[in-house]
């Protein structure tokens, strides 16, 4: 039959990817997400998580969201303009609207769908779009599913930028689309140059900001209020499955026209269900904490200098970057896997990374530190990496 062809096929590939070190296996974590998990009943320090701000079960999120179901139900059985829309969707979005300064706000399910929305319905083959060679997969599939000329620049590379706004001269709609930060190398895009590219071509600039908002900037307003050019970004994309809760649920904030021509030809929010709300009211608390959250911010700063300083001074090349995005670089596939599974025996949960997530020969360990970090459980890490990487032979 055809599909034991499929089956027998796929059952190689598969076996393949475990003989290269490729195969991607799921850990079952038993406790709630914290700075110390559970995994396979061995207790953890986890640096593997999106949780930069400690926010993730917050109680004050928590009582939130059981308030939401209390208050607005479960679910909605419905896509937004058919009978998806509550009050608490419309709070929401106004909210994620008025932190960014940008006119109104659309909610996503995720991320992933608010990228995958965008480009198709503004971009048509009389425009272009220009995307950093590193974007996120959710930017590239966007990215793809549009009619508009797609000029890639290479990685923060602004001179390759500058020669593809040229090849775009003639184009109606020019869009610059980034990452604000890559989220497997731990750096900021280069936004202040950017942004003068974009105003020397007329072009219009875009970023996905899930790995900055809520811990970047001195209001958590994320890369682009960082580094000084939040009113000159026109289209922000990000997440409430991050620093915001670590939930589910995703946006994109720009003008008025925009959003409004999104919620009337953005395909992933026409045909997916409402976001619930027990998630929207949560939402809307989690902004409310990041706006008081100059203290756990700090502390972020102060743990990921810490961890960086321990790492380097026991010899790992570890990329360098201003994010608590710390990338161990190790080349080696199996190497990576190998050492992730030695750490979790010693009581840190972190995962290898490899082809296709990162390019080939490139694996790595991405580490990611939370305020709900303590000194100890850094030095723990520190501890357990030098013990290991001389084991492997990664370090002397």
């Amino acid at each position: 039959m055809p599909s034991e062809n499929l089956n027998a096929y796929l059952r190689d590939q598969l076996a393949d990817l475990k003989v290269k070190g490729l195969y991607k296996a799921e850990r079952r974590i038993e406790t709630p997400q914290h700075a110390g998990i559970t995994v396979g009943g061995r207790e953890a320090v986890n640096f593997c998580a999106n949780n930069y701000l400690g926010l993730a079960n917050h109680p004050d999120i928590v009582h939130a969201a059981l308030d939401g179901i209390k208050a607005w139900g479960y679910g909605l059985s419905s896509v937004r303009f058919i009978c998806g829309t509550q009050d608490v969707h419309k709070r929401l979005e106004r909210q994620i609207a008025g932190f960014f300064r940008k006119a109104d706000s659309i909610l996503y399910i995720s991320c992933f769908d608010a990228n995958g929305g965008l480009f198709e319905p503004l971009l048509t083959e009389q425009d272009a779009v220009l995307s950093d060679e590193l974007n996120h997969a959710s930017i590239i599939d966007g990215v793809r599913l549009c009619k508009a000329k797609r000029l890639r620049y290479k990685h923060n590379d602004m001179a390759d930028l500058r020669a593809k706004l040229d090849e775009a001269k003639d184009s109606r709609f020019k869009l610059i689309f980034t990452d604000s930060v890559f989220s497997m190398d731990g750096d900021l895009a280069r936004l202040p140059d950017i942004c003068q590219l974009a105003d020397e071509s007329g072009a219009a600039v875009g970023i996905d900001d899930c790995h900055a908002t809520g811990h970047l900037g001195a209001t958590g307003r994320g890369a682009a209020e960082e580094l000084g050019v939040l009113d000159r970004i026109d289209l922000i994309t990000g997440t409430l499955g991050k620093t915001l809760g670590g939930a589910s649920g995703g946006f994109t904030a720009a003008s008025a026209e925009v959003v409004d021509w999104l919620r009337n030809r953005s395909r992933p929010y026409l045909f997916s269900n409402s976001v619930p709300p027990a998630l929207v009211v949560a939402g809307m608390k989690a902004l409310e904490l990041v706006d008081g959250a100059a203290g756990l911010r700090e502390t972020l700063r102060a743990n990921t200098k810490r961890l960086r300083a321990g790492l380097e001074g026991a010899g790992f090349t570890v990329k360098p970057g201003p994010t608590p995005i710390l990338p161990v670089m190790l080349g080696d596939a199996a190497v990576a896997s190998k050492m992730a599974d030695e750490l979790l025996k010693r009581g840190v949960y972190v995962i290898g990374f490899s082809y296709p997530v990162v390019p080939q020969g490139q694996a790595r360990i991405r580490i990611q530190v939370s305020a709900a970090h303590t000194p100890a459980q850094i030095d723990h890490a520190v501890g357990a990496f030098t013990e290991v990487g001389k084991a492997l032979r990664v370090i002397r």
